[in-house]
């Protein structure tokens, strides 16, 4: 069953979870192994849904909406943009497990450049989902090239994945990068090789 999310408040401003959420979650604590009516998680299958309902707040989302205002007054400039090592927080949707990671977001300007804080929030918008760091990258990628329809766009993702260091084998520190290029990053080396080295590849 899919939802609408016109959010519904209790008394207290919190978001009222379904029935059929809660009882889902209660399920999935007794499979664990606990009793969803100890004392300690009595209300937890209201917390979950809240927190879930706020992890996937990217699908109420549509990224390309923070590209819509550009500046074209940038002095002459034509060279490149970058905002490095940017925070996230996304699901794997093979598990549900967290992504944790940070990226960096280049694009090459033609007449005009969006404010910098834009570029994080379609990283978010896309991050906000079920996801794969194959996916994300691209998403990122093909929303800022296709939208402000620069000469080129890159964009690099490392994360660690949670379905690799709290199960399966199990191996902490292990870092998975993904990159995107477009236009100019893909085609000219020299543009590659200058976008790559400033974001640390």
């Amino acid at each position: 069953m899919a939802y609408c999310h016109d959010d519904e408040l209790d008394e207290n401003g919190k978001l009222v979870v379904p029935k059929e959420v809660q009882d889902a979650i209660r399920t999935l604590i007794s499979w664990s192994g606990d009793d969803p009516k100890r004392e300690g998680l009595l209300d937890t299958p209201a917390r979950v849904g809240r927190a879930w309902r706020e992890y996937c707040q990217g699908y109420d989302d549509d990224p390309a909406i923070h590209l819509s205002r550009t500046f074209e007054e940038v002095g002459g400039y034509h060279e490149l943009v970058l905002l490095k090592d940017i925070p996230f927080h996304s699901h794997c949707e093979h598990h549900m497990a967290p992504i944790i990671g940070k990226a960096s977001i280049a694009y090459m300007p033609t007449d005009r450049v969006v404010g910098i804080s834009k570029l994080a929030r379609v990283l978010h918008g896309y991050a906000r989902r079920l996801q794969v760091q194959e996916r994300l990258t691209a998403e990122v990628a093909n929303c800022i090239y296709n939208n402000l329809q620069p000469e080129g766009v890159a964009v690099v993702i490392e994360a660690q994945h949670g379905c690799m260091t709290g199960r399966g084998v199990r191996t902490p520190g292990v870092g998975m990068v993904t990159s995107k290029l477009l236009g100019c990053f893909l085609d000219d080396q020299r543009s590659r090789k200058e976008v790559m080295s400033l974001m640390g590849y």
